[in-house]
């Protein structure tokens, strides 16, 4: 299956996200056997030391509030109960939250995310008792007094409270949600903010939580450029000292949810992460490779990082994982198809994990006529998907009906079809794992002089008509053997290591002497007698013992 060429995404709509193309892995993780995060704390020491304390200023005026209220605050639940349980380092180190109405309330002190789902929750909780009926005039300086408290909140917790010993943010990010008009608040703020000292505030974001239709909303320019106003708002928003964004969201749960997973996302740019090197070609130094320095950027939170949600990967890492649950015919593992997708329409940044080969089982406790059946009926699946061009969207079944309280995490596969007798099977994400990823389409032709350079430096690359991956080594063979050749070494070092200093020889009493020999003799096990040798009669053809074959093969046996 070919990845798509990409689709043009104007608007930042969260279905329009899904259909989006990125070919990335998931940054800072490894698959162990036993499908667990595998962390290296020196390296992933830095990956999220500079993500900004944050605090949200949430619009509750109504009667505005009572059409947001209830996405909104489904939204803050799923990412709290997200962003509390993802393992490693901590992706939002601080939050606060306010709301606004005819004044400013703090409901939410600057907290630490992780190890603190309660009072989260309970914010949340306290957000939907809001009023949202009437109507309330706001007043017009209530969001900047918000923010003016925000900041000097942060200044106060700089100064007498430390997280994990420091904080490497130095400065804060603010976002507005509001259903006013965006670019009403953002004139506002500006005009409040003029004479406020701002040096701790990195940046405020101005969200329109719109109504509108988001299909007819597709041709909307969501860069944030665009919708911060015009030329003269740009230039008094450099005197401000930081920037106002402004975006557009639609009014429902997963869009919103999506906006605020965001915040998951790596945001140091202290150095880049990754160096593409190419082939010098006739522009550069034939002595040194041409380096493109990029960002790389997660598509997906793996399941490895979230406790209790081993159902998302384990399956698919093993035929032993398959064969374990065979054992008993109520463990047998179950894929119910839900719908048909076109081979084109799936992106290749939504599958992770290992995929496995399905071929139709040859079962030997299965009867002929059985086997034959399914072996035709898994064959005509396969030329159907084929020639239809379709895919199989299957959800795992439950295996066992567990207790009424325990909640099912269901896995999603893609089932693939192919030219061969086999399906290919890929476990896919799902909505909690979606990462949003903004990936703009640039119309215009890159420059003259970098178009040449970079086809000059392709032009030396070989191209294979596929690829093989029996040409490539990767030198785990030989690393492999190192390993082991140095391990019995190790030990014995390790094990002289730990073995207790001996002690001098110090002379025994003869009588404790022959207590002691006593002990061991009668620890010992008598040697038996030749005497007490038992033998087995040799086994002729009249002998009365009898040859019995075990159940299985006598079953197999008898099927034939």
């Amino acid at each position: 299956m070919h990845p798509h060429k990409g689709w043009e995404i104007k608007h930042a709509d969260c279905y329009n996200q899904i259909l989006s193309v990125a070919s990335f892995e998931a940054l800072p993780l490894t698959m162990n056997s036993g499908n667990k995060a595998s962390y290296n704390n020196k390296t992933y020491a830095s990956v999220f030391a500079r993500q900004p304390p944050r605090i949200l200023i949430v619009d509750v005026t109504p009667p505005l509030w009572l059409d947001t209220c209830t996405n909104l605050c489904e939204a803050l639940e799923n990412f709290f109960s997200l962003a509390c349980s993802l393992a490693g380092p901590c992706r939002v180190p601080l939050l606060s939250l306010y709301v606004v109405h005819n004044q400013q309330e703090c409901l939410l002190p600057f907290v630490q995310v992780k190890g603190n789902f309660a009072r989260l929750h309970s914010c949340v909780t306290e957000l939907r008792t809001m009023p949202k009926e009437g109507c309330i005039r706001q007043k017009p300086d209530s969001l900047t007094h918000a923010i003016e408290d925000g900041v000097l909140q942060f200044k106060q917790y700089m100064r007498h409270v430390t997280v994990g010993g420091s904080l490497n943010s130095c400065s804060v990010e603010i976002t507005v949600l509001t259903s006013q008009s965006g670019r009403h608040v953002v004139k506002q703020l500006e005009s409040g903010l003029s004479s406020t000292d701002l040096v701790s505030l990195r940046r405020v974001q101005v969200i329109h939580i719109s109504k509108g239709n988001p299909l007819m909303m597709t041709d909307m320019d969501w860069s944030p450029q665009a919708l911060s106003g015009e030329g003269g708002e740009m230039d008094e928003n450099a005197i401000l000292g930081t920037d106002i964004d402004l975006q557009s969201v639609e009014n429902n749960a997963v869009c919103l949810e999506s906006f605020f997973k965001a915040w998951l996302h790596d945001h140091s740019s202290d150095k880049e992460h990754l160096h593409l090197l190419l082939p010098p070609g006739d522009f550069t130094d034939k002595s040194s490779s041409m380096c493109l320095k990029c960002d790389v950027q997660e598509r997906l939170l793996s399941p490895t990082l979230l406790p209790g949600a081993a159902d998302f990967t384990v399956k698919t890492e093993s035929v032993r994982d398959f064969e374990q649950a065979h054992k008993t015919p109520a463990n047998l593992y179950r894929l119910r198809v839900l719908k048909a997708l076109k081979s084109n329409g799936v992106c290749e940044s939504v599958f992770f994990g290992l995929p496995l080969i399905i071929r139709p089982t040859n079962c030997w406790q299965l009867d002929w006529d059985e086997l034959e059946s399914n072996h035709q009926n898994f064959q005509a699946l396969c030329h159907t998907l084929r020639n239809r061009d379709w895919l199989l969207l299957a959800r795992r079944e439950p295996q066992t009906q567990g207790p009424s309280w325990r909640v099912t995490v269901y896995s999603y596969y893609v089932i693939q079809p192919s030219a061969s007798l086999t399906l290919l099977m890929k476990p896919v994400a799902v909505r909690e794992l979606l990462l949003p990823c903004h990936l703009p389409v640039v119309d215009e032709e890159p420059p003259e002089t970098a178009l040449s350079r970079i086809q000059s430096s392709l032009d030396v690359l070989d191209v294979d008509p596929a690829y093989n991956p029996l040409a490539l080594k990767s030198n785990l063979y030989k690393h492999l053997r190192g390993l082991l050749g140095r391990t019995p070494y190790r030990q014995q070092t390790q094990r002289r290591e730990q073995r207790p200093p001996e002690q001098p020889p110090h002379r025994q009493n003869p009588q404790q002497s022959r207590q002691h020999q006593s002990k061991v003799k009668a620890t010992v096990a008598p040697l038996p007698s030749a005497s007490s040798k038992s033998f087995r009669p040799a086994l002729t053809m009249n002998s009365s013992y009898d040859l019995t074959f075990c159940s299985d093969e006598e079953e197999f046996l008898t099927g034939l």
